[in-house]
């Protein structure tokens, strides 16, 4: 009998007789106790409590669990472009240590000009914007949002079904999965949402003859609403990797200046290499009006996100956009600006192009040999295998992605499913040539064995 679903767009679930099975195998009595004891002091909540296995270390491309075992992460949460423990951000954020830890926020401090100075440059034309930082994704998104409303005077805003854009409760009132936003009572006013993009089972048809329809309902609502004030989407879905063609959002900006509307891009998870460019939108030949990053940009040493905006929108001196008490971390910064300077310096997207062409051809070849692959899409170092029970009804094989999953952690391979079947790898992108083929040889075993 098929597990039930509750929601799975933005990831497993941890409540599985799959997941205990493996915990009572595979876990030692002492890994067990630290995990009862973190399900007694932490309040549990779908997705992360009850946890799966405690972790004692993380370098590069690996964790390594309380028993001892090595794994490999294409999941990470998004942070590791860089892997764990990277040595030029740790001696970074040290330095920084040393230096100055802290600073108020009626203060500036070097470290943190120079990230937003670094920030800006890499934005079209190198000038013209502006940055606010925060010490998260959702808190950016908050911010976008605020900017918007101040910059246009309207309120209204659409975004996409099954989208998610930040856990609090205004960034839950525009992300699109029932999973986050079920029971919890009213919701921010004037949120409103369209059909996502789905290259593989569009609402209108076949996407690759529909004509973009669900751009047509997009500027339908446009229209009909005539006072929306921002559309904030990602550009590239990282959770079941939806890469939409470019005259998708060549229409949707277009859409955008035509209603006076402003373009949010939330590029928390796909920023800073993931998709083969600095930022995902490059990928596109447009530009947003707000840009909103995060995760990887504190190489998972500290959390940091940064709010990119067109200087033309600096209208808010006479409120308080964030008023964040790290705001201007010399720590997160200092590992950001880090970040940012090895990616240029090793030449990293010639790295993740390499990565790609690899993933490509191993992808390929699934789908070609391997029935239960009924969709493969890719870019940069992002990947989503997508299982089917039969390719001509497109049943989803969701009993079959878990079992998969927990075979490959098995093997010492860690990654993400996301809407129930859809196996998301991302792997640090300072991942060798060999131990990313490696890890996609478990992946292809786990799809033989199991479908």
């Amino acid at each position: 009998m098929e597990t039930t679903i509750f929601n799975k767009t933005e990831g497993d679930i941890n409540l599985t007789e799959e997941r205990a099975r493996w915990q009572q195998t595979f876990l030692s009595p002492r890994a067990k106790e630290l995990l009862e004891e973190d399900s007694r002091y932490f309040l549990h909540q779908a997705l992360s409590t009850p946890c799966l296995d405690p972790i004692a270390g993380a370098e590069g491309i690996y964790l390594i669990d309380e028993d001892g075992r090595k794994i490999m992460d294409f999941h990470g949460n998004s942070v590791h472009q860089l892997g764990y423990h990277h040595p030029a951000l740790v001696r970074a954020l040290q330095d920084q240590l040393s230096q100055l830890s802290f600073s108020p926020r009626r203060y500036s401090n070097r470290t943190a000009t120079a990230l937003a100075k670094k920030l800006c440059g890499l934005m079209p034309g190198g000038k013209g914007w502006k940055v606010l930082f925060t010490p998260s994704g959702a808190a950016s998104n908050s911010i976008a949002l605020k900017l918007a409303r101040k910059a246009t005077g309207k309120h209204k805003t659409i975004s996409l079904w099954d989208s998610f854009h930040g856990a609090n409760l205004d960034t839950i009132s525009i992300g699109g999965e029932a999973h986050f936003r079920s029971g919890i009572g009213p919701l921010l006013p004037g949120c409103c949402h369209v059909f996502p993009y789905n290259s593989y089972r569009c609402i209108f048809g076949d996407c690759t003859d529909c004509g973009l329809k669900c751009v047509d309902y997009l500027e339908y609502v446009c229209r009909c609403e005539g006072d929306i004030g921002a559309i904030i989407m990602e550009p590239i879905r990282c959770t079941d990797v939806q890469i939409p063609p470019q005259e998708y959002y060549r229409r949707i900006r277009g859409i955008c200046d035509d209603y006076g509307i402003l373009l949010i891009f939330d590029e928390i998870p796909t920023s800073f290499g993931r998709t083969g460019t600095m930022f995902a939108f490059e990928n596109y030949d447009i530009e947003p009006d707000i840009l909103v990053t995060g995760k990887g940009l504190g190489g998972s040493l500290y959390p940091i996100s940064a709010v990119i905006a067109k200087e033309s929108l600096d209208v808010c001196q006479d409120i308080s956009l964030g008023h964040y008490t790290h705001e201007k971390s010399p720590l997160g910064c200092a590992v950001g600006l880090a970040l940012l300077e090895y990616i240029e310096q090793e030449h990293l997207l010639e790295h993740v192009a390499d990565l790609n062409a690899l993933m490509e051809r191993r992808a390929k070849e699934m789908k070609a040999s391997l029935p239960a692959v009924g969709d493969v899409r890719l870019i940069g170092a992002l990947l989503g295998i997508e299982l089917v029970r039969d390719r001509e009804t497109r049943e989803k094989a969701v009993d079959e992605a878990e079992k998969i999953l927990y075979r490959c952690l098995e093997q010492g391979l860690s990654f993400k499913i996301s809407q129930g079947n859809v196996l998301t790898l991302a792997p640090p992108l300072i991942i060798s040539e060999a131990e990313l083929s490696h890890a996609l040889d478990i992946v292809e075993c786990g799809i033989k064995a199991l479908t």
